[in-house]
């Protein structure tokens, strides 16, 4: 068999296991890889070397990005501008705002990472307005893929298309040159989803809504009997308190106040060394009590936060609250916790124990004075900065009733480390903007800058990369090569040529349309672009025409995956919260599709000239 068999041969075999979809697509797209170095196609640092290939590098970079942005509460903040913006009674204006929300940062951090920050805000709040979930999770995914185009950073197909222009030495496009036709991609997307799109979609919710975390923290305050009577006071260099050890601090003086802890004033941990200047001490009383208290000692009520309200002296951008049962055969089992109590860690304070829902007689903060014995299915209110949360309620001696990093993410806008990732986030579109460094080098270290700055560790940034889309591009990317080298892509091109050439270059932008289009229905459309790109790019040539439009005409082709949910990730990402069935998409997708279409085949030439 020829090469070019070999390469016709896995090219229908990956298409067929793409969409028989019982195999892992990591599984065929490495199976892919290895077939062309087993058939001699390729040799084995051929056939592999697409993980090494700089897109591929600057698209594991963006999930880092992405996920800084959310971990820091950007997304939820923009959530919450959008529930603000929205209001509850005017359908347009919810959708449009929802949609523009979406597009914009699909363009800087990819359509994966904004649809899956967003998703978990616009289901809550369709509970919150009362909408059906179906009529705004199609809309969000949809215009995902619109905005997609606005940037080079919207999708790995854009890097795709790029970096082809550059090796046909045509010059890449610019960050922003995507949104000259990503624009009229998303206005013509969200006209025809305000238009149409409550017709055409169904009125349904998921079978599982998720809760609305927003108010989490005012309602454990209310359950624990902490929504009034706490109060933050700041040490002042006056005060008699500095120099003293905290177990030293005694408020029996005062009656009716107890000490629930005392914070390092510059990270809210509990304190482990001397009281200073500028430390926080959490007291519980009477406003009266606390004033008399505060007045002796020089201390400060804190201007930030209001003066008794629970809620915002527990919760907040620096620390939070957890709720924990005691699971049978725990090892706390036994053991005395007591209000005000720092755990072993140091890190957590016990704020409050409850027994069968009721506040159990541990009320005073000093060991051996009023503490009690945990029980199996006692639950404990914890106090603590975040990082100390997700650090130390992993322990299997407890069960987190909400995790903390989920209510964080829904209500704690703006929280630790955002303004820091906003900049790391401007600087790397500056990055890319210019064109000072390659976008993989902006990639590195904007992601090397979220790790250094402690918003992600080493950890969790491996976690926040989708392994599968970069497994997928690097495993694929060589299937590309192989195509140039063994001459498959100008065959299959001069059949395309030959079958639409005599009609002009608009045809053969509207054949490779179909052609990216049909194919990332079923198959992942990065997976498509790497098959049509070298296709393309040699039809170009064959015609003596610029590759360029041709490029940017595939890349548009390939956001437009509507008619199937397993055509993008997102697509199925959406399908169970917004109870759709497999039916569903095709009909908001179509006429979508049929905007996709016009503007790949009559506008995109008129922009970049063939």
């Amino acid at each position: 068999m020829s090469p070019i068999t070999y390469i016709a041969a896995i090219i229908a075999v990956t298409v067929v296991l793409f969409i028989w979809n019982k195999l892992p697509v990591v599984v065929v797209a490495m199976a892919t890889a290895l077939a062309l170095w087993a058939t001699q196609v390729l040799t084995l640092g051929q056939a592999l070397g697409g993980f090494g290939d700089p897109a591929v590098i600057f698209i594991a970079c963006l999930f880092v990005v992405s996920a800084g942005l959310e971990t820091t509460g950007v997304t939820a903040w923009a959530g919450q501008l959008l529930i603000r913006g929205a209001g509850q009674e005017s359908r347009t204006r919810l959708l449009l705002l929802t949609m523009s929300l979406v597009a914009v940062l699909t363009a800087l951090i990819s359509v994966n990472g904004a649809v899956a920050a967003l998703l978990p805000v616009v289901v809550v709040m369709a509970v919150r307005l009362k909408r059906k979930s179906s009529q705004l999770l199609m809309p969000l995914v949809f215009s995902a893929h619109a905005g997609s185009m606005l940037a080079l950073t919207g999708t790995p197909v854009n890097v795709l298309v790029s970096e082809a222009g550059f090796e046909a030495g045509v010059g890449g496009f610019g960050f922003f040159e995507f949104a000259l036709v990503g624009i009229p991609l998303l206005a013509g997307t969200m006209a025809i989803i305000v238009l149409f799109g409550e017709r055409l979609l169904p009125q349904r919710n998921g079978a599982k809504m998720p809760a609305d975390l927003s108010r989490h923290a005012r309602t454990l305050v209310e359950q624990y009997g902490l929504a009034d009577g706490i109060f933050q006071l700041r040490v002042r260099a006056t005060s008699p308190y500095v120099g003293l050890s905290p177990s030293d601090i005694d408020l029996s003086a005062f009656p009716g106040m107890q000490l629930v802890a005392v914070q390092d004033g510059d990270s809210a941990a509990p304190l482990r060394r001397p009281v200073g200047d500028g430390d926080h001490m959490l007291v519980r009383g009477t406003a009266e009590a606390a004033a008399a208290l505060a007045k002796r000692m020089h201390l400060s009520f804190r201007e930030d936060t209001a003066s008794d309200q629970g809620e915002e002296t527990l919760f907040n951008r620096r620390s939070g609250l957890a709720e924990v049962v005691i699971p049978p055969r725990s090892g706390l089992i036994g053991q005395t916790m007591f209000p005000g109590m720092v755990t072993d860690s140091g890190d957590l304070i016990v704020l409050a124990v409850q027994r069968a829902g009721s506040p159990t007689d541990a009320v005073n903060s000093k060991a051996g004075s009023g503490g009690v014995a945990l029980r199996p299915g006692d639950t404990m209110l914890l106090q603590g900065t975040w990082k100390a949360l997700d650090l130390h309620l992993s322990d299997p001696d407890v069960l987190v009733v909400n995790s903390p990093e989920l209510v964080r993410r829904q209500a704690v806008p703006l929280g630790p480390g955002a303004y820091q990732t906003i900049a790391v986030l401007a600087g790397m579109v500056i990055l890319l903007a210019t064109g000072f460094v390659p976008p993989a080098v902006a990639g590195l270290l904007a992601a090397g800058a979220i790790i250094l700055s402690r918003i992600l560790t080493v950890e969790q940034s491996y976690r926040a990369i989708d392994w599968t889309t970069v497994i997928l591009v690097g495993a694929l990317m060589p299937l590309s090569t192989a195509m140039v080298e063994t001459g498959a892509d100008e065959l299959m091109a001069e059949g395309l040529v030959g079958l639409v050439g005599d009609v002009g270059p608009v045809a053969l932008l509207a054949g490779l349309f179909v052609l990216t289009a049909v194919m990332g229905q079923l198959i992942s459309n990065t997976a498509t672009a790497l098959i049509v790109i070298p296709i393309g790019m040699a039809a170009a040539t064959s015609m003596g025409i610029s590759p360029r439009p041709v490029l940017m005409s595939i890349a548009v082709a390939a956001a437009g995956a509507f008619l199937t949910p397993i055509a993008t990730p997102t697509n199925l990402m959406v399908m169970g919260p917004g109870g759709y069935a497999f039916g569903d998409y095709w009909k908001l997708g179509l006429p979508l599709l049929i905007w996709f279409f016009v503007v790949s085949v009559f506008l995109v030439p008129l922009i970049w000239r063939f």
